[in-house]
């Protein structure tokens, strides 16, 4: 298991585990980011992450894509 922000660009991985306190996990889950989705890292911008997840394209923060485990 590793933090989403060290995946490869393009490599479509699977979400093992979501982290951080009440409210980041609640942001993040409203987003998509759940146990067993799949995420693929479109781009990685100035320490930022464009990520494709379910049928969308979200941009995240290295600091929330640390709290990501895939």
């Amino acid at each position: 298991m590793m933090p989403l922000s060290m995946a490869k660009t393009g490599e479509r991985n699977q979400i093992k585990k979501v982290g951080g306190l009440g409210e980041t996990r609640r942001f993040l889950t409203s987003l998509g980011f759940v146990a067993g989705s799949g995420v693929t890292v479109v781009s990685q911008m100035g320490g930022n992450l464009i990520v494709q997840i379910k049928e969308s394209r979200v941009a995240i923060s290295r600091e929330m894509a640390n709290k990501i485990y895939i």
